[in-house]
């Protein structure tokens, strides 16, 4: 399963886009704590285990999607 994460950049034309292995439930969470947490830092791991370090003053959105399996082969 992974889930897809959009941040989107105050003043920045692209968001910051990847998936994560996490459930959808617990990623919220985690960027709720990560924001209320008053460190200034939020940070999340992809699904690749790249860590993403973000500025929560910076932060104007974020999306978590719904939990997706894999597709796999070729779609007809």
């Amino acid at each position: 399963m992974s889930v897809e994460i959009r941040i989107g950049i105050v003043n920045a034309p692209r968001e910051l886009s990847f998936e994560s292995a996490q459930p959808a439930e617990e990623l919220a969470e985690q960027v709720q704590a990560g924001i209320a947490s008053g460190t200034g830092i939020l940070r999340l791991t992809d699904d690749k285990g790249r860590v993403y370090l973000v500025p929560t003053d910076g932060i104007a959105y974020v999306e978590v999607g719904a939990e997706e399996s894999r597709r796999i082969g070729f779609v007809g």
